[in-house]
């Protein structure tokens, strides 16, 4: 009896546990939950906590030789329940450093001697206790107790690199973008401790939320954009650019601040040998400026948040002799806009959006490195993709470095939502085939796979295409009002703070009051072919029956073009949620009195590796 009743039990729980489809949790996770740093309904936990600091940057740069000399004064305050004995700081620009291990090809002629530390003092005191390792240094400091801080004072140079423009560096001979610039703390956590992760040039990412009030000094007639907001305008420009700036950042017109005659006229900039540009950035994760002679300047503003009336000014600063840029400033506007009021409608973080004439594709806070492209259509999907990464990694404060698909992936899906808001024409499949193509293959390996052990053609598609898809599919299967929702509830839960995956997943869970589990564990913890195929279609009373079979593990949306033998035609959509029950073939009905001539399967926006049985005649 005690037996029958046991097995019965057990019998019982395993049909729940199928029900209710359990992720894989890391060790490193579940400590969280033990900690109460994190919570499984996907907010922070009580126990919550993350680092900060208070940079001060000095630098003065000088375009013909690009030597950057710098003085960081930064306060760092330790808000985890650890005693810090040593600090570890990343020095980014060793990528170009000689002998630094990197995964991105650089000229030998654009490597050097890296940064050079000319000072280190720690609470007043020298340090000479330091290691540095390619990007990395480590930093031996007295214990740095809970809930207590500990100053740097550093003085350092190095020589900006001319070419092999990976992500910084000079443009040409009167434009620079100079990114990652100064030695600054890395992430310690309550995942992993400190982020040790060196910068390979390949993976992106992962900075604490900060304070920044810089002052950058370059020689006359050079302007400067950067982060965070310009505070002495007045002190280094001229006063008619003053005013078209004042006035950009209060109208929706756009306002050309610097014209070809102001640059000819040699009137943009005060008259002084030498103008230094004062920022203050609060609350954001990097601090990146840009500096040129010779650009254009066009600026507009509009209102992103109609409840407090917060405007956001939109910059676009290029070469005269980019014509595609010209347009660059209304594919920007409209992607701000685009952000705010329909996805993932919510109101643009900051005050001011910048795209600079760079020779990269690359995002920053408040700021966008954007070369020069040959198509209208590449300009808008460039555009929209490296400003929707304001959200993520910035707002949200993701870890590019182990996981880029939590940023990249949520760039793709804006690209593909936003470009046809901003031209109609436009049907964005970027990266869709390659996802297909790959699926099932040696370098196919789950999206939850760690961002530096990706390898072949899995480093793109895993962290762009395939978790762009698995978003654009849960928003399909939830509908737009109660997927913004979701999305909203991860939103309000971790921005300005560092969410992890699992965050993601329990966020959207508990915002959308459904328990999704059975869609990410296959698509992003699980590898397998992407492949949709027809079986059969078979003639019932009230219509037809479509048998679709599912060759692989994840579920994806299937669509339908029914042909009939009147010449007439319809489209038929079933949402990821035709798989919820985990059958490999599903059963579609057509209620219809006309006869159906054929059947294709497929859409611009569903990958599917084999499409020879997506077409089926119906004798």
């Amino acid at each position: 009896m005690k037996i029958i009743k046991l097995i019965a039990w057990f019998i019982l729980i395993s049909s729940s546990i199928q029900a209710q489809t359990q992720l894989p949790v890391e060790p490193v996770f579940q400590n969280t939950y033990q900690k109460a740093t994190r919570s499984v309904n996907g907010k922070p936990g009580k126990n919550y906590w993350q680092n900060k600091s208070k940079y001060v940057l000095k630098v003065d740069f000088n375009p013909e030789s690009r030597l950057l000399k710098g003085k960081v004064a930064v306060v760092y305050t330790n808000n985890s329940p650890d005693t810090l004995s040593e600090i570890w700081f990343k020095l980014y620009p060793n990528l170009y450093k000689k002998g630094t291990p990197r995964k991105s090809k650089l000229a030998e002629s654009d490597l050097g001697d890296g940064v050079a530390i000319e000072k280190l003092n720690a609470s007043g005191n020298a340090i000479t206790n330091y290691q540095i390792d390619g990007t990395n240094m480590t930093v031996e400091v007295p214990p740095v107790l809970p809930g207590s801080t500990i100053k740097f004072d550093i003085d350092y140079h190095y020589t900006l690199n001319k070419g092999s423009h990976m992500r910084t560096g000079q443009v040409d001979d009167g434009a620079h973008f100079v990114a990652y610039f100064f030695p600054r703390i890395a992430v310690y956590d309550d995942v992993d401790g400190w982020n040790k992760f060196p910068y390979t040039g390949a993976e992106e990412f992962y900075n604490d939320f900060d304070q920044f009030n810089a002052e950058v000094t370059v020689p006359g007639g050079y302007g400067v954009w950067a982060t965070g907001d310009l505070k002495n305008a007045n002190d280094v420009f001229q006063d008619q650019i003053i005013a078209r700036i004042v006035s950009a950042e209060k109208n929706d017109a756009v306002i050309d601040v610097i014209t070809d005659q102001d640059l000819a006229d040699k009137k943009v900039t005060r008259n002084n040998a030498f103008n230094t540009f004062k920022f203050e950035a609060i609350n954001v994760t990097d601090f990146v400026f840009a500096l040129s002679d010779h650009y254009l300047w066009k600026s507009t503003s509009l209102v992103v948040d109609p409840k407090t009336k917060r405007r956001t000014r939109v910059d676009a600063v290029f070469n005269p002799k980019h014509k595609d840029y010209y347009e660059v400033i209304d594919f920007a506007r409209k992607t701000v806009s685009s952000m705010s009021f329909v996805f993932p409608k919510w109101p643009f973080p900051y005050n001011h959006e910048t795209i600079f004439d760079g020779l990269d594709q690359m995002e920053y806070p408040m700021m966008v490195n954007d070369n020069p492209v040959d198509s209208r259509e590449d300009a808008i999907t460039l555009t929209d993709h490296e400003i929707f990464h304001t959200m993520f990694p910035f707002y949200m404060g993701i870890n590019e470095t182990k996981y880029g698909w939590m940023d990249e992936g949520w760039a793709t899906i804006g690209e593909w939502l936003i470009s046809p808001m901003i031209d109609s024409n436009i049907v964005d499949e970027y990266g869709i085939q390659p996802t297909a193509s790959s699926s099932g293959s040696k370098d196919d390996s789950p999206i939850m796979t760690l961002t530096p052990d990706l390898k072949g053609s899995g480093s793109f598609t895993n962290s762009y295409p395939k978790p762009g898809l698995a978003y654009l599919f849960v928003k399909d299967y939830l509908g737009e009002e109660l997927f913004t929702k979701a999305l909203h509830t991860y939103i309000k839960n971790w921005n300005g703070k560092h969410p992890m995956p699992y965050d993601f997943f329990n966020s959207m869970n508990e915002g959308s009051g459904k328990n999704l589990n059975w869609f990410w564990k296959p698509w992003f913890f699980e590898g397998d072919i992407l492949d949709l195929g027809i079986k059969t279609v078979d003639k019932t009373n009230s219509g037809y029956t479509i048998a679709v079979e599912n060759k692989g593990i994840k579920p994806l949306p299937i669509d339908l073009t029914l042909t009939y033998a009147d010449g007439s035609s319809e489209k038929n959509h079933s949402t990821i949620g035709i798989w919820e029950k985990g059958s490999k073939v599903v059963m579609i009905k057509i209620k219809t009195a006309k006869k159906l001539k054929k059947v294709v399967m497929g859409s611009s926006n569903v990958p599917d590796k084999s499409k020879g049985d997506n077409t089926f005649n119906v004798n």
